[in-house]
């Protein structure tokens, strides 16, 4: 049934996928709780319910499913369909990394690296974009690009903040194509 679910929603047949993850949800199956979620946070086949959303996540999280640990730190941080708790969003944030997720892994940095809900640590900001980055993650590549170029939890080196702008340059980071075109048009790189 699980797949059957899947194949409903990949064929964008959203009353038939609503109704299988509405079966699964009631055998308590984890990644059910994910789907419903992601049916009621965009509105696919139900009329479309924040909260609702962000219930599912939660639920699926506690679950141990990586994609809703992301999903439901996301809406924490932004307080969308839930109170804003960056504090927590970074708890979901963490538990989404140590299961793989490299979005969360950059999104972890950020928090740390600002010190939203968490004691500001340029150390472990620097750790968790370094993952990320080396999984080839662009806003990663870019954050650590940054870390590098004002010595933030690392010593400082104007080397390899350019080699890590440019690494998200050419995956599309629109602002690392920015300073990229900037420094080229000013002379500071060639390439």
């Amino acid at each position: 049934m699980i797949q059957e679910a899947y194949k409903a929603l990949l064929a964008k047949e959203y009353t038939k996928a609503l109704e299988l993850y509405t079966a699964l949800e009631a055998k308590k199956e984890p990644t059910s709780y994910y789907y419903l979620g992601f049916l009621y946070f965009r509105g696919y086949g139900v009329a479309q319910n924040t909260k609702k959303a962000f219930d599912y996540y939660i639920e699926a999280a506690t679950r141990e499913v990586p994609l809703a640990q992301f999903e439901a730190a996301l809406m924490l941080e932004n307080g969308e369909g839930c109170e804003k708790n960056e504090s927590e969003a970074a708890f979901w944030y963490e538990e989404a990394a140590k299961r793989g997720n490299i979005d969360a892994f950059n999104n972890l940095g950020a928090i740390y690296k600002e010190g939203r809900g968490v004691l500001q640590d340029y150390k472990k900001a620097f750790i968790l974009f370094s993952k990320a980055a080396d999984a080839n993650n662009a806003k990663a590549q870019f954050n650590l690009g940054a870390l590098y170029d004002m010595g933030l939890g690392c010593e400082e080196d104007k080397e390899k903040a350019i080699e890590y702008c440019r690494k998200a340059a050419y995956q599309g980071h629109e602002m690392a194509k920015g300073i990229i075109k900037r420094m080229q048009s000013d002379g500071q790189i060639v390439f």
